[in-house]
């Protein structure tokens, strides 16, 4: 089951799920300013949809129309509850779903998903089976790493690629390295070697390290990845995959209406959250940090509007 993966173009960039920062407000302003070519929401807890907490993670998973295609992405260690959520979300109009097999955090390993699933390959491979189950009409896709204490994707990937997903993303760093070594672009290239040899019809996206649009095509160009999974470079940069360059007053307006929107969309959630842009959005010229400064001590959006406007008059 190919769906929305076929139509992609080729080479194809494509935006990473990152929990608190990949939320409805912001995937709704890159669709606006700098649509790529599909979007995923951020991770959610299948096992929590179908418990008395569904109500709070539902609204985790609400996008808007012109995110399409838009992807779900779900972890459980429980092939049932995985079955279950994937039927759910073909119900709420997903144009895919996506196992989260690679975050490295120790509460979500604890619950044998994530990154933990790269030790229990057998039950990834369950895992995928239920999400087809229960979503005949997604494609089911996975994100993962390249091993978990070292590079395992010569056992590791034939053994995704078995149960026959629509594609898979490779963060290209294993479990133990976290974020803390510069991603392995040159291990994509193995990568892609294995589908090949597998005969597999999955596409394989590299990610890992992508701070622009020409330094992921240079990748594709170098690796033969499909496409490319951009996740560090969005922050405070809507316009990344339209390739605009914006001025300090488009990057201030847009903060203003990256609050507002939050407070419209994500208001089961706390505006602390928030300001973990303002860094990404207010540098880069003289003054920035003492803006900065300022709007980190801001309550809600019209206390940044406020700032915003009297430092743009100013």
């Amino acid at each position: 089951m190919e769906g929305f993966w076929k139509n992609l173009p080729k080479p194809f960039f494509v935006l990473a799920p990152m929990a608190d920062v990949t939320d409805a407000a912001f995937r709704f302003l890159i669709a606006k300013y700098g649509k790529p070519s599909a979007m995923w929401t951020e991770f959610v807890s299948a096992d929590g949809l179908l418990s008395a907490g569904h109500d709070a993670l539902v609204k985790d998973l609400q996008y808007d129309k012109t995110e399409r295609p838009i992807v779900a992405q779900l972890f459980t260690s429980k092939p049932e509850h995985m079955e279950h959520a994937a039927t759910m979300m073909q119900e709420m109009g997903f144009d895919g779903f996506d196992i989260n097999m690679g975050c490295p955090d120790k509460a979500i390993e604890k619950q044998g998903c994530g990154s933990a699933l790269i030790k229990t390959p057998e039950l990834a491979q369950e895992l995928i089976a239920a999400a087809k189950r229960g979503a005949p009409k997604l494609p089911v896709s996975v994100k993962t790493r390249i091993g978990y204490l070292k590079n395992e994707l010569d056992t590791w990937l034939p053994a995704l690629l078995e149960a026959k997903p629509a594609a898979v993303t490779l963060h290209l760093r294993t479990r133990k390295e976290m974020s803390k070594v510069p991603a392995h672009w040159e291990l994509a290239a193995d990568a892609v070697r294995i589908r090949d040899e597998m005969k597999s019809n999955a596409l394989i996206v590299g990610n890992g390290d992508v701070l622009t649009l020409e330094d992921a095509q240079r990748k594709i160009d170098e690796t033969g990845v499909d496409g490319v999974m951009i996740g560090k470079g969005i922050f405070g940069n809507p316009w990344f995959f339209s390739d605009k360059k914006p001025t300090v007053d488009e990057k201030l307006r847009v903060l203003v209406e990256h609050c507002k929107l939050f407070e419209k969309l994500v208001s089961h959630k706390r505006f602390q959250i928030m300001k973990k842009h303002f860094k990404a959005y207010v540098q880069g010229w003289d003054g920035a940090k003492e803006l900065r400064m300022k709007l980190m001590e801001c309550e809600n959006a019209d206390e940044v509007e406020t700032i915003v406007v009297r430092y743009l008059e100013q």
